[in-house]
């Protein structure tokens, strides 16, 4: 028994630890197309304390340190690119306090969308969280520490903008709280205080978040959707401006693929709508039929898709794009995300879909709307076979290809593995990225913090 698998072993308990090949082999890889890395241990904490005890000791003995949740990344933030310890954080999975009237959640760093979403369901159903169309073991903290998004972007913006505080422990081992939390007992608000936003977006290089405050908002009784489709791709940007003018969907999603065949060429425009009554959404729903829609329907533009109730079921209920996207069937699929501005959406679909099509895979492209037009998550998607090398390769040229088309579009690349790391690195503002490396080198001055990502040269 080695040394730092003895110091592991009591700091979480034998059965927390593990350097045996089988079980590092599950940490070794993602599902995107990130070639595996093998750590030298797992470790499963359960306590803020035993992350800090084992960031101590990493730090002392210079061991690299990569953290995952729900180890559903697909751009290798999670893979331990430099082996090390795969810092297993599924077991901190306690939700701590639900502050009705307040509208916020603390919770640990290990708790999953759909345990928030259940538990909110049983013992707050007037509450919900917004909720991205992740798998439900998908971790809070993990859509946070990369900017996710989620069912609810379009009135309140990003995941990581309903944060109100941050418990975070560095790489060398302190724990500091950020926000309200750090001065009283509530977790309310991160204002007025100094900003430290040091910890999001930053995929786990400079620290260890352990808790986190969430904002929580109305969970009303009724939730609907409407599905705009037209043919024309440059008509959607304005579509979806007058659809956020009336600020009365919580979630706007504009897609088209290539499978199934009939969809081939169509926009479809999800508008999704949640009402306390019957009354309030046929008002809603008679808005955009009769009037912020009319016109394109008069014209010939776009109509609306007759849904029904359980299509509409399907499109309400937290649908996931990996269950529409191994057109391969070989059980892989990764996608690029890209924060781009709105009216790029004709072009972003033009051209992924020549980038799809000389790679030969079928192609979805998606673009969510986030905060009534302020932004979207655009994603293109590229199917692959597991089994078979060269369809690997087509898929991560793709995926190469599109980190490379976000930043010639004059967007920004979402949650991007080292090959699109490297791209941004390129192109940021010099002294920002001085300012970058400083605070990296401040807080992880060893350099054990997920490296391999955000290295900053």
């Amino acid at each position: 028994m080695d040394s730092i698998y003895k110091s592991l072993a009591e700091i979480v308990g034998d059965d927390h630890v593990s350097n045996q090949p089988e079980e590092l082999y599950i940490y070794s890889y993602d599902l995107g197309t990130t070639e595996p890395h093998r750590p030298d241990y797992a470790v499963a904490p359960r306590t803020t304390e035993e992350v800090q005890e084992i960031l101590k000791l990493a730090n002392k003995e210079k061991i690299p340190v990569a953290p995952l949740g729900g180890g559903l990344s697909l751009a290798g933030l999670a893979v331990p690119l430099r082996g090390g310890i795969a810092l297993d954080l599924k077991r901190m999975d306690s939700i701590i306090e639900v502050n009705e009237r307040a509208r916020y959640v603390v919770l640990e760093c290990g708790v999953s969308q759909g345990q928030l979403s259940s538990y909110l369901e049983k013992h707050h159903p007037n509450l919900r969280h917004s909720e991205p169309g992740a798998p439900p073991q998908a971790t809070i903290a993990g859509n946070i520490a990369i900017h996710g998004q989620g069912d609810l972007a379009q009135p309140y913006g990003f995941n990581s903008d309903m944060v109100n505080g941050l418990e975070v422990v560095l790489p060398t081992g302190e724990v500091c709280r950020i926000g309200s939390c750090s001065v009283s007992p509530s977790w309310f608000t991160l204002h007025p205080l100094p900003d430290l936003g040091l910890f999001l977006g930053w995929c786990g290089t400079t620290g260890i978040i352990t808790k986190l405050s969430l904002k929580l908002y109305p969970s009303k009784k009724i939730k609907s959707v409407e599905q705009f489709v037209v043919e024309n791709e440059d008509l959607v940007p304005e579509i979806v401006y007058k659809i956020t003018h009336t600020e009365m969907a919580d979630d706007i999603v504009a897609w088209s693929q290539a499978i199934p065949t009939f969809s081939s060429g169509l926009h479809h425009i999800n508008i999704l709508m949640t009402a306390d009554s019957e009354k309030e959404l046929e008002f809603k729903t008679e808005l955009f039929w009769d009037d912020v829609l009319a016109e394109y329907i008069r014209n010939g533009d776009g109509g609306f898709v007759a849904l029904s109730a359980a299509m509409k079921a399907g499109l309400t209920s937290r649908p996931q794009v990996s269950k529409a996207s191994d057109w391969k069937k070989g059980g892989g699929f990764e996608y690029v995300g890209a924060i781009m501005p709105v009216e790029t959406y004709p072009e972003c679909y033009r051209r992924g879909f020549d980038i799809s099509a000389r790679h030969d895979i079928p192609y979805t492209v998606l673009g969510r709307i986030i905060g009534r037009s302020h932004a979207m998550m655009f994603s293109w998607t590229y199917a692959f076979n597991r089994a078979d090398p060269e369809s690997i390769r087509q898929a991560r040229e793709a995926l190469h290809e599109s980190d490379e088309l976000a930043l010639e579009l004059g967007g920004t690349i979402w949650k991007p593995g080292v090959y699109g790391q490297k791209l941004v690195m390129e192109r940021i503002e010099p002294n920002t990225l001085k300012l970058m490396k400083k605070v990296k080198e401040l807080l992880d001055p060893n350099g054990i913090m997920n490296p391999g990502n955000w290295e900053v040269s």
